[in-house]
């Protein structure tokens, strides 16, 4: 704990929270996130360059009013994230609060810790004030419900990839995977497909965009369009049928 021994008072810091809300269905939220947010003094954000956040609409019905906000904007341009000076900036601004002993709680769709931006500010900030992460229901975990595909079973391996890997390093990850999960699929669509009808996977493959959303959709890789937003994902299993796992021994 930081603590500030002028006028002979002690202040305690505030603790930091990186609290997952969830991929994007507002009764998704854990108990534990709509507590903290409840209870923190300041609520912090990640916010993309000229768009609301998602994160904080997502939370929204849960964020009393009068809270101090924080909007952390970042430039999502390919080769320039994570932004650095951004972060170093924000950590500064969020440090001020907790220093000052006010809790603040970083909000951030789906997990904070499976490709979440909190961990850029985790890594600038844990090792000065106590913090706390509360995990969210993920966009695996989503995109597997929505579209009432398991995503491994039995010993199988699930196998998670980024969609703007190279066309080359993508199929090689791929190949070797009984079971996989392609993330940030966006405008790498048209590449990621290719690859998979290559390997004979295509009639195996799913696309979600926009899980438990509702603008939610979900299709069958072959007839999903030729552009994605940035939050969608194809679910795709190796040729072994999911309906043959109860009768092996």
């Amino acid at each position: 704990m930081d603590l500030d021994q002028a006028g002979g008072d002690a202040i305690m810091s505030g603790t930091l929270y990186g609290v997952g809300v969830g991929p994007g269905d507002p009764d998704l939220l854990t108990l534990k996130a709509v507590k903290v947010i409840a209870a923190a003094a300041v609520v912090a954000y990640p916010a993309a360059e000229g768009m609301e956040s998602l994160a904080r609409a997502i939370a929204a019905p849960h964020i009393p009013a009068g809270k101090t906000e924080i909007a952390i904007v970042t430039p999502m341009v390919p080769g320039k994230f994570p932004a650095n000076d951004v972060y170093d900036d924000y950590a500064k601004e969020i440090a001020a609060h907790l220093s000052a002993g006010n809790d603040v709680a970083i909000l951030c769709e789906g997990d904070p810790f499976l490709y979440g931006s909190f961990m850029y500010l985790f890594l600038r900030l844990a090792g000065d004030h106590p913090t706390q992460v509360v995990p969210g229901v993920s966009s695996l975990a989503a995109c597997a419900a929505v579209a009432g595909a398991p995503l491994v079973s039995r010993n199988q391996v699930l196998t998670v990839i980024p969609g703007p890997l190279d066309e080359a390093d993508l199929e090689a990850r791929l190949l070797n995977s009984e079971a996989a999960a392609i993330m940030k699929v966006g405008r790498h669509l048209p590449k990621v497909r290719a690859v998979i009808e290559k390997l004979g996977r295509l009639d195996r493959a799913q696309y979600v965009e926009r899980a438990t959303m509702d603008e939610q959709v979900v299709l069958p890789l072959a007839e999903a369009p030729d552009t994605a937003p940035y939050f969608s994902m194809i679910l795709v299993r190796s040729p072994e049928d999911v309906e043959t796992f109860g009768e092996q021994a």
